[in-house]
């Protein structure tokens, strides 16, 4: 038999541990935008020089580099005789909300390719 002192504890637990596993919730969430974002970053620099090996533009293969980045990522492209090398930078802003105190996350990628022989 419950005693009457006891009455209304599964709630006041729920309302206290609610909002700590949304907190929990959200930052899981943009822990695997974080990743997801670095995936297309990798993506974007493998693009990029891929294109650049192959002998298209500079403005082309820039181009297919920013088809697949996140959004105001840079794209900057060096080349030397044998070799082409893209780095690719950007930022991911933070979640917000209980987060905003958070720094947003910076995503950095290089890709490095031989020239193709004409």
């Amino acid at each position: 038999m419950r005693r009457r002192c006891e009455r209304g504890a599964v709630t006041a637990e729920l309302a206290l541990g609610l909002p700590l596993l949304t907190a929990l919730t959200v930052g899981l969430v943009w822990l695997l935008a974080v990743a997801m974002a670095q995936v297309r970053t990798v993506d974007a620099a493998r693009e990029t020089a891929r294109a650049m090996a192959r002998g298209d533009s500079e403005a082309a293969a820039v181009a297919a580099g920013h088809a697949v980045a996140p959004g105001g990522s840079r794209i900057v492209v060096s080349r030397s005789d044998s070799h082409v090398v893209v780095r690719v930078q950007g930022r991911l802003a933070g979640p917000g909300g209980l987060f905003a105190r958070l720094p947003g996350a910076r995503l950095e990628a290089e890709a490095v390719t031989l020239t193709e022989a004409p």
